[in-house]
């Protein structure tokens, strides 16, 4: 009876896991760069969602008609609960997903042509979850720019309010980064990306907010930090501060996927809708 139990159980695991296998080899590859791709060397940096239509399966759409537009220089705060859809419009926008339905523009020309390679160098991310690879420091701020000076990226570390930090380290600029980054905190792994997408330059922006890990002081000079990388660049804020959404000069409040409110700060609390309920709720 054992034997016959262990059998079965066995079945199901590998039954299961070749489901997996199958459903993995049967995902459609990605759809190839257009063949005569537009030349867009460094956007301006209006967004526009056009009646845009998403879902993981063609028979079950998540997000239906998203549209709006960010001009050059906005900040738009992403609002929402966890699995309310925030990633997802990051996803799209970055071309990491194709759209169902509708077109997203960069300064008015349609992402898909332009070559995945050419969108995504006008954008910079700071997100939650860093990534630093063994190196050394100056080595992981010029990640996306290998060619920079020595010069170029001591500025970027002090824009990001991080050049004191690394003068402290035994070796400065040299000090090698371990490959799990275990000889840095949270927040000085963060400075040191904000220190990276300094040193890029992108136009656009998509900040993730991370402070629930770091300490008072460090949440202050990210605060600062990411004040001054949000200046002059149109800026996608997953926002979690109340000063970032109040800030924001518009607010895309999403739930089940879609953007159900938009508008500035005092425009949703005068409208009475989800927005205001949420935010009297957690931060009045």
């Amino acid at each position: 009876m054992n034997e016959a139990s262990f059998m079965i159980n066995s079945l199901q695991s590998a039954l299961a896991s070749a489901e997996r296998t199958f459903e993995f080899l049967d995902d459609e590859e990605e759809i190839p760069d257009t063949a005569t791709p537009v030349n867009l060397d460094r956007a301006e940096g209006t967004i526009a969602f056009e009646h845009v239509s998403f879902g993981y399966s063609p028979v079950k759409i998540l997000m239906k008609d998203i549209s709006f537009t960010a001009k050059p220089g906005q900040k738009i705060a992403v609002v929402g609960s966890t699995g309310a859809g925030k990633t997802t419009l990051i996803n799209l926008l970055m071309r990491f997903y194709e759209v169902n339905g509708g077109a997203i523009t960069i300064d008015g020309i349609t992402s898909t042509d332009l070559t995945r390679k050419g969108l995504r160098k006008n954008f910079g991310m700071v997100l939650q979850d860093t990534w630093l690879f063994g190196g050394t420091i100056a080595e992981n701020i010029a990640y996306g720019k290998p060619d920079a000076t020595r010069e170029e990226i001591i500025k970027a570390a002090k824009m990001a309010k991080v050049d004191y930090f690394i003068r402290t380290m035994p070796q400065g600029y040299d000090t090698v980064i371990e490959n799990d980054a275990n000889n840095l905190s949270v927040g000085q792994r963060q400075l040191l990306t904000i220190a990276r997408v300094f040193l890029c330059d992108p136009p656009i922006l998509i900040l993730d907010e991370a402070t629930s890990s770091v300490d008072t002081r460090t949440e202050a000079e990210i605060g600062k930090a990411m004040k001054e990388l949000m200046s002059g660049r149109t800026s996608f804020v997953i926002a979690h501060r109340r000063s970032t959404i109040r800030d924001a000069d518009n607010i895309l409040f999403m739930e089940n996927g879609n953007i159900i409110e938009q508008g500035n700060h005092t425009e949703l609390l005068k409208k009475g809708g989800a927005y205001a309920a949420l935010y009297n709720s957690q931060f009045a």
